[in-house]
């Protein structure tokens, strides 16, 4: 009696459905980067495709540059921000107080205070 987990037609360490004489892969270059601590990261891309001029450092994150001599210097974050905080920058003190004074009263009236 077969079980219902049985993938039909394939097996562990199976070739691929092509064989690799249908295709060919695409002409590709090696582009490497260097990041400030010393990591060098070798990306393969299409050889007519532009490589972008930083890349995350897979190994400490930090940006890496092609320039192994000058790698770029480490990102500066962007400071925590409350949730307020971002509120506070898309609304002024008077919108901000409209907004509460609706709410509370919708409030008000689902419990019947009002």
């Amino acid at each position: 009696m077969p079980s219902g987990n049985v993938i039909r037609g394939s097996r562990i360490g199976s070739a691929p459905e092509r064989p690799a004489e249908r295709y060919e892969p695409a002409p590709r270059r090696a582009v490497t980067y260097w990041c400030r601590n010393g990591h060098a990261t070798e990306i393969r891309m299409a050889v007519d495709a532009e490589a972008p001029p930083l890349w995350d450092c897979p190994r400490c994150g930090l940006p890496a540059g092609r320039d192994a001599e000058n790698p770029p210097g480490r990102a500066r974050p962007e400071p925590y921000k409350t949730h307020l905080a971002y509120v506070k920058e898309r609304r002024s003190e008077e919108e901000g107080a409209a907004i509460l004074a609706e709410a509370l009263a919708a409030l008000r009236r689902r419990r019947g205070r009002e």
